[in-house]
C-alpha cells in the first residue's frame, strides 16, 4: 500500500518537474527565436539601406551620363548650325559679287550697243549707196545681155531647180537604201532571235475527223434500223457522219471543230457502252457537250497559266479555250495565238518595251474570231471591242484592233503584234490554203501589177511570196522603177488579203541588138 502511494507521488512529482522543465525550455526557445528575428530584421534594414545608397549612386551616374550626352548633342547641333551659317554667309557674299559683275557687264553692253547703233547708221548710208550702184550695174548688164534681170533670174531658178531635183532624187535613193539596209539588218536580227528562242509546232487542222473502230460490225449498229441512229446523231451534233467502205473507220465531216469533237467523243462513249439508240444518243451528246465546255475553260486556264498571264477576265479565258477548236487557213488558232504571244514577249524584251502587255495582246489578238454570234465586223475590231468590254489595258486593245491596219496604231506594242502575227502565219508548215483561193490570189497579184502603164510581164513566184514585174525600159526610168515598186506594194496592202508578206521586185532591162550581114 505504501509502495503504491510512493509510486504515485513520484509520478506526480516527475510530471510537475517535467512540465516545469518543458516550460523553461519553450521560454528559452522563444527568446532565442525573438533574438534571431531581431537580428534578421536588423540585417534586412542594413541591406535595404545599402541597396538604397547603391541605387542613388547608379541614378546619379545615369543622370550625369545623360547630361553629358545631351551636352555633346547640343554642342554638335551648335557646330552644325554655325557651319550652315558660315556657308550661307559665303553664298551671300558670292551672290553679291556676281550681282556686281552683272552690273558691270550690263554697263559694258550698254556702251557696246551705243557703238553698234552708230555703226548701223553708217552702214545704212553705205548700203543705200551700194544699192544705187547695184541698180546701175544691173541696167548696164540688161542692156548688154538683151534680157531683163527677172528673165535671167527665172532661167537661173529653172536650171537650179532641175539640178536640185536630180541631186535630191539621188540623195533620197541613197538615204532610203541605207535606211533599208540598216532597218532590215536590225529587224532580221530581232526576228531571228525571237524565232530561235521560241519552240513551235507545225500542226494543220482538217475539216474532217476520223473515228477508228475495232470491226465493221459496229458500223451497222451506228447506222441503226433504217438509219435512225445516224440521223439522230447528225441532228444532235450538226456533223455529217460518213459511213463508207473505209475499213475500220468512220469519217466525221464539218467546218466546226467543236461539233466534230463532240460527235467523236459521243461516238466513243456510245460504242464503248454498247447501247446505241436515239434517246441514248441525245443523252450522251448533251453530257459530252457539257464536258467539252468544261474542257474549254480548263484549256483556257491552262494556257494563261503556261504563258504567265494574270488577271484575265473569265469570259476571255473561256474564249481562249475555244480557240483550241478554231482554225485560220488550216492553222490551229490557239497554237497560233500562243506562238504570237511568245514571239511578241521576246520582241518586246529585245526592244525594251512592256513584255506583259505584248504577251497579253499576242494571245488575244485573234479573239474576235471566237464568238458564236459572228457579227458583221472585222475580227480585229470585234476583238478590240471585247477587250475594252472586259477592261483590258488601252495599249492591249489598240494592238488587237490594229494588227490588220483597221485602226491607227497608237501603242508601241501594236507593230510588234502585227509582225509576230505575220511571222507565225508565214513560217513553213503553219498554214494551208484551198487550191482555188491560192490560184485566184496569184492571178489577182499578176493582174494588179499589169494594170500599170509600162509594165510588160508579171510573175508571181515563191508560192505568192514574191511578185516580179518586168517593165519596158523605153517607158520607165530607173527612178520611176523605184516609185512603181512602192506604188504596187502599197496597193497590194490596201486591196488584197494574204498571209505573211509579199516582196515586189521591179526589173528594168535595156538591150541593144544589131545584126552583122
Amino acid at each position: 500500500m505504501n509502495t503504491a502511494i510512493y509510486i504515485i507521488l513520484s509520478l506526480i512529482v516527475g510530471v510537475v518537474i517535467g512540465r516545469y522543465l518543458l516550460q523553461k525550455l519553450f521560454t528559452k526557445q522563444e527568446q532565442e527565436a525573438n533574438e534571431k528575428v531581431k537580428s534578421i530584421i536588423k540585417e534586412a534594414e542594413q541591406e535595404a539601406e545599402h541597396l538604397k545608397k547603391k541605387r542613388l549612386l547608379d541614378a546619379k551616374e545615369k543622370f550625369l551620363q545623360l547630361k553629358a550626352e545631351h551636352e555633346k548633342e547640343v554642342s554638335q547641333r551648335n557646330n552644325a548650325i554655325s557651319q550652315k551659317e558660315n556657308t550661307l554667309r559665303q553664298k551671300e557674299q558670292s551672290v553679291t559679287q556676281k550681282l556686281e559683275n552683272l552690273n558691270r557687264e550690263k554697263q559694258d553692253l550698254d556702251a557696246k550697243n551705243k557703238q553698234l547703233d552708230k555703226l548701223i547708221e553708217v552702214n545704212d548710208k553705205k548700203s543705200e549707196e551700194v544699192e544705187s550702184l547695184k541698180l546701175q550695174q544691173i541696167k548696164q548688164l540688161e542692156s548688154i545681155a538683151g534680157v531683163t534681170a527677172e528673165e535671167a533670174k527665172n532661167q537661173l531658178v529653172d536650171s537650179l531647180r532641175e539640178e536640185a531635183r536630180s541631186q535630191a532624187i539621188m540623195q533620197i535613193k541613197d538615204v532610203v537604201d541605207e535606211a533599208k539596209l540598216t532597218a532590215t539588218k536590225e529587224a532580221k536580227k530581232v526576228v531571228i532571235q525571237t524565232i530561235q528562242r521560241t519552240a513551235t509546232e507545225s500542226a494543220i487542222e482538217n475539216t474532217v475527223s476520223i473515228f477508228n473502230i475495232e470491226n465493221d460490225e459496229i458500223k451497222g449498229r451506228i447506222i441503226g434500223r433504217e438509219g435512225r441512229n445516224i440521223r439522230a446523231l447528225e441532228a444532235a451534233t450538226g456533223v455529217e457522219i460518213i459511213v463508207d467502205d473505209t475499213p475500220e473507220a468512220i469519217i466525221l465531216s464539218g467546218f466546226d471543230p467543236v461539233r466534230r469533237e463532240i460527235a467523236r467523243l459521243a461516238l466513243h462513249r456510245l460504242v464503248t457502252d454498247g447501247r446505241i439508240h436515239p434517246a441514248r444518243i441525245e443523252e450522251v451528246v448533251a453530257k459530252t457537250r457539257t464536258q467539252i465546255e468544261d474542257e474549254i475553260v480548263e484549256i483556257g486556264e491552262r494556257t494563261v497559266i503556261d504563258l504567265g498571264i494574270h488577271g484575265l477576265h473569265p469570259e476571255l479565258i473561256r474564249m481562249v479555250g475555244r480557240m483550241r477548236y478554231r482554225s485560220s487557213y488550216g492553222q490551229n488558232l490557239l497554237q497560233h495565238s500562243r506562238e504570237v504571244a511568245n514571239f511578241a514577249a521576246t520582241m518586246a524584251a529585245e526592244l525594251g518595251l512592256n513584255v506583259k502587255h505584248a504577251k497579253r495582246a499576242g494571245l488575244l489578238h485573234d479573239i474576235g474570231k471566237v464568238p458564236d454570234d459572228n457579227p458583221e465586223l472585222p475580227h480585229a475590231i470585234l476583238g478590240m471591242q471585247l477587250a475594252e468590254k472586259y477592261k483590258e489595258h488601252p495599249d492591249v486593245c489598240n494592238a488587237i484592233g490594229a494588227h490588220h491596219d483597221e485602226i491607227e496604231m497608237t501603242a508601241m506594242i501594236s507593230p510588234i503584234v502585227q509582225a509576230c502575227d505575220a511571222i507565225s502565219g508565214a513560217r513553213p508548215g503553219a498554214r494551208r490554203e484551198v487550191v482555188e483561193s491560192y490560184i485566184k490570189r496569184l492571178k489577182e497579184l499578176e493582174e494588179l501589177a499589169l494594170s500599170y502603164p509600162g509594165v510588160d510581164k508579171t510573175f508571181a513566184i515563191q508560192a505568192g511570196r514574191e511578185l516580179r514585174v518586168i517593165v519596158e525600159s523605153e517607158k520607165i526610168s530607173d527612178a520611176q522603177a523605184e516609185i512603181l515598186a512602192a506604188d504596187i506594194s502599197n496597193r497590194i496592202q490596201t486591196e488584197m488579203t494574204y498571209p505573211g508578206q509579199i516582196k515586189v521586185t521591179v526589173i528594168r532591162e535595156t538591150r541593144s541588138v544589131s545584126f552583122a550581114k
